[in-house]
């Protein structure tokens, strides 16, 4: 079963290709979604070992009176033009390293490589699209992001965040506030100076068309927060922010310094320097977004894994913040290429014991803490959650969560609502296959859920768009791209009423798509998609 949809080598249209609409597509819906994921996993003889490492595949949903186009385009980055030339893979990615040719006089090269210390990491942008001012980014979680042409999806220019900022490794998964400024979070893992998490701002002003100067000349430092442990930083894939605050979330899955610098001559890649310790403490970090000071307040949970922040607001003096938890570190083993490819009985199987579901879960954070209140009691005087913050002997705040939903993950929101005291949120569902076959909505406040699917469809994570004037937070429609195991039935863009999860449209798509991971939409008329 796996074989046939994740680890499939994809193919381009970089055409664009007239769907065929059934059902109608709201009049109002103008714009591109743009989607990025693996797509390609070998070259001549070589594989890659996982799916995450695969080359990034671009593609694109364009709706315009109507209708919708579709274009697909390998991102031609530095590493995709090294590989293709060689046909065959020569660039480590994450799951696959690839080892330097020992007759290339190993010593000078180990010399140079531990002078560097810090690997210098592929290009291949693989994991979403990111805005930065007006310019658009194919991203994954290292320092070089390659900027598209959001239309055509050629490389405009390939930037390295060191050149403006010191990061090693920057998420895919920034926010924006209502101004339209980025806000980001990096690693700095320098040779000099003491290692730090980053978090920056790059403003909605920051493109300079004419002189096609890069909108990261304009980044600016919100605040630095020191690592708790100097060789072992946490992982982070997303954060959270609200009006006032940046919720980093410091977890005990954590990335082993030493290790990632020596792993070309430890032959390990570079996944392996990733350690989960269940028996260590999450710290909870509340950063004022405009002093850059860290809240004093020692605020922490349980172990856990969290990879996507759902969203985050403040409400009578609490920052209330969701996101997708684990127990485990174990989600990354799940796609390995030799791990997906298993008879569907055989992978259900062996994940079932090994990877433990994502559950959202609401986290609750008080602003003001009365250093004599007694251990034991709960400071959370909210009364639409039960989420508690016990009051420990050292005047240290520990965490209790509140679960909201157990098997969402990839999850989206009317992203009017980031930020701000919200209702819904939509997302894949996962029960024990590498493939959601269904996209869900979760009702926060009823807890209703309700979800599509249809039988040998998989679809892609859901994006929100809102209807012009909606008032209603789940007034608009929910966009996302499907994929059929059955040949007969050629890939399709679904569009359903946010509201009931109702069938609209589908755009069926007479060529290849692949399976993405996250994307963003580009609407119309704002403007920002500035070639219509």
């Amino acid at each position: 079963m796996s074989q046939s949809l994740i680890g499939k080598n994809g193919t381009e249209s970089p055409e664009p290709v007239k769907a065929e609409v059934t059902g109608y597509v709201p009049e109002w819906l103008q714009g591109t979604l743009l989607r990025n994921g693996p797509g390609l996993f070998n070259l001549g003889a070589t594989e890659y070992n996982h799916w995450f490492d695969g080359m990034a595949l671009i593609h694109s949903f364009t709706f315009k009176d109507g209708e919708v186009y579709y274009r697909s385009k390998f991102l031609r980055s530095d590493t995709f033009k090294k590989n293709t030339q060689a046909n065959k893979i020569v660039v480590s990615e994450f799951g696959t390293m690839i080892y330097p040719d020992p007759c290339k006089n190993i010593f000078s090269k180990a010399f140079s490589y531990l002078l560097a210390a810090i690997p210098d990491f592929t290009d291949n942008n693989l994991i979403n699209i990111i805005r930065y001012g007006e310019d658009y980014y194919a991203s994954s979680e290292v320092n070089y992001i390659n900027q598209i042409d959001p239309m055509t999806l050629d490389v405009i220019v390939k930037m390295n965040y060191r050149n403006h900022i010191a990061l090693n490794m920057a998420t895919a998964h920034p926010h924006y506030d209502d101004e339209g400024n980025t806000y980001n979070m990096g690693t700095a893992l320098m040779r000099f100076g003491m290692p730090n998490y980053v978090i920056f701002k790059v403003p909605v002003n920051a493109s300079d068309k004419e002189h096609k100067k890069p909108a990261l000349r304009k980044v600016k430092q919100v605040c630095n927060i020191p690592f708790r442990s100097t060789l072992f930083p946490s992982y982070f894939h997303s954060f959270g922010m609200t009006e006032n605050y940046i919720i980093f979330v410091e977890q005990p899955f954590k990335l082993d310094i030493v290790r990632l610098a020596t792993a070309i001559f430890r032959s390990v890649n570079w996944a392996s320097c990733l350690k989960y310790d269940k028996e260590d403490i999450t710290l909870i970090h509340l950063v004022d977004k405009k002093t850059g000071k860290a809240v004093s307040t020692k605020f922490y949970t349980d172990a856990l894994v969290v990879f996507h922040h759902i969203n985050a607001y403040e409400d009578d003096g609490h920052v209330v913040f969701d996101m997708i938890t684990y127990k485990d570190g174990n989600l990354y083993e799940m796609f390995y290429l030799a791990n997906l490819r298993k008879e569907t009985q055989e992978f259900i199987e062996s994940n079932k014991v090994n990877i433990s579901p994502p559950i959202s879960q609401r986290f609750v954070l008080p602003l003001t803490v009365d250093k004599d209140t007694p251990n034991g009691t709960n400071l959370v005087r909210l009364k639409d959650t039960t989420a508690k913050v016990v009051m420990q002997r050292d005047g240290s705040l520990y965490c209790l969560p509140e679960t909201i939903f157990e098997g969402l993950e990839l999850p989206g929101m009317n992203y009017k609502f980031n930020g701000k005291k919200y209702r819904y949120f939509y997302g894949s569902r996962v029960e024990w296959t590498p493939h959601p076959n269904k996209i869900g909505k979760v009702d926060i406040v009823t807890r209703k859920y309700t979800e599509w699917t249809e039988e040998d469809c998989y679809p892609s994570e859901p994006v929100f768009v809102a209807s012009p004037g909606a008032v209603e937070e789940d007034d608009g429609v929910i966009l996302t791209s499907v994929v059929s195991l059955n040949p007969k039935k050629s890939p399709f863009m679904l569009v359903l009423n946010a509201k009931t999860f109702e069938e609209i449209a589908r755009a069926s798509i007479d060529a290849s798509i692949h399976v993405d991971l996250h994307g963003h939409f580009i609407p119309t008329q704002s403007g920002r998609a500035h070639h219509d």
